[in-house]
């Protein structure tokens, strides 16, 4: 029989929980940082060059600072 407090019981269930939670934080915090820096990183198009259908589109983007 496992113990009660090995790694297939509560303590692993603890452990289990704490790692999730750790990872659910550190991309959240990460998710928050990035939508913090983009929120302030305007751009711009040139609406005349852009074809609907074309691999070139990128070329058209261009930061506004």
């Amino acid at each position: 029989m496992n113990k009660l407090f090995g790694l297939n019981g509560i303590l692993g269930l603890l452990i289990l929980v704490a790692v999730l939670l750790s990872v659910v934080f550190g991309l959240g915090m990460q998710a928050w940082k990035t939508q913090k820096i983009q929120a302030t990183n305007a751009y711009s198009l040139d609406h005349q060059s852009i074809q609907a259908i074309d691999s070139k589109n990128s070329q058209y983007y261009k930061l506004a600072k």
